[in-house]
């Protein structure tokens, strides 16, 4: 595709390192409405989300407070997906940019975000003409980034809303069951799309779209959270501050945590401009180092903070979370 887009977010960076997309003029806001049925789950347009229906006024409010990002046009697969010369080009810079941060600050290891196969595969298809088939398209397409960060020695952090954030797109609500056996299939894209990736160099993201919302509609954590630990990952990073989901900490309580495993859960949240206090951060630290130990926990923001807060907000947030995981560390 070139460098026709260009956008640097956690979604749509993908779109110039892609082969086969194209701008259509379609506008990613004004798709109509797509209907599901039991055991036949598709997914819906953006307004057409059952979060977005019922604050319909909110969501079209300026002054409302609710954010949804800048981007409303975005590429069709209109000939078959791969991963581009410039694709291989820009991660290979990426990953000599961060090699050089971290040489720069003393640090031996960081970690890279890369799109899931999952979540690159709701762009709009007008080649393959079947899910299925698109998503494993989008299987190998994502494997040589994963790839390539991993063989420079840095973890691959998957980011994949879509696990989650799914749920809100599909109209009507389906059954739990249904949603667990169409989010499988995506579970099974990112396992293969990593299966030469060390499972000591992968991350995995949830989260449940980090736009400014009512969020009524997002599916429970104990729903999923099954399919969160079939990703084969060492570490797993999740919403835990974002107040729609900060209860669900009790949901590890009731989970079998594998040995192997790490919890990497939100201390501090995208979803307010309030700074988290220190004390604060460390007692959601604690809740879930009661559970799995000390060992296994590392804290981390709910998602990207970039354009939804300040960056002076988002550096005093990343303060708090510093000096509280430090109060946290001394206590446990």
């Amino acid at each position: 595709m070139g460098s026709t887009l260009n956008y640097g977010s956690w979604w749509s960076y993908i779109f110039d390192r892609v082969d086969g997309l194209e701008l259509t003029g379609e506008d990613h806001l004004t798709s109509e409405p797509v209907r599901s049925a039991p055991g036949d789950i598709r997914l819906t347009s953006m307004p057409d989300r059952r979060d977005w229906v019922r604050f319909a006024a909110a969501y079209q409010d300026p002054d409302s407070g609710i954010t949804i990002g800048k981007q409303t046009t975005f590429p069709a697969a209109t000939g078959a997906v791969s991963y581009s010369d410039l694709g291989r080009e820009q991660t290979a810079r990426d990953i000599a940019n961060l090699r050089t941060a971290l040489d720069a600050h003393g640090y031996s290891g960081g970690f890279l975000n890369s799109l899931s196969p999952g979540s690159g595969s709701r762009i709009v298809d007008d080649h393959y003409g079947d899910v299925d088939a698109f998503l494993d398209a989008w299987v190998d397409v994502m494997r040589p980034e994963y790839e390539a960060i991993a063989a420079a020695g840095f973890v691959v952090q998957i980011d994949d809303p879509s696990i989650a954030e799914n749920w809100d797109q599909i109209n009507p609500e389906p059954s739990v069951e249904d949603y667990v056996a169409f989010t499988a299939k995506r579970v099974d894209a990112i396992n293969r799309a990593v299966a030469n990736v060390p499972t000591e160099l992968t991350r995995f993201h949830l989260c449940w779209g980090s736009w400014h919302g009512p969020h009524t509609t997002d599916i429970e954590l104990r729903h999923i959270v099954g399919l969160l630990l079939d990703i084969d990952a060492q570490y797993y990073s999740f919403e835990a501050a974002n107040v729609r989901h900060e209860h669900e900490w009790t949901v590890w309580e009731e989970t079998v945590l594998p040995e192997d495993k790490v919890l990497v859960p939100g201390v501090v949240s995208h979803a307010t401009n309030v700074v988290e206090h220190p004390e604060l951060v460390a007692q959601r630290l604690e809740r879930f180092a009661r559970i799995v130990g000390p060992d296994r926990v590392i804290g981390s923001t709910d998602c990207g903070l970039g354009g939804r807060i300040h960056p002076d907000i988002a550096w005093a947030k990343l303060e708090s979370l510093v000096e509280g995981a430090r109060i946290a560390s001394a206590r446990l």
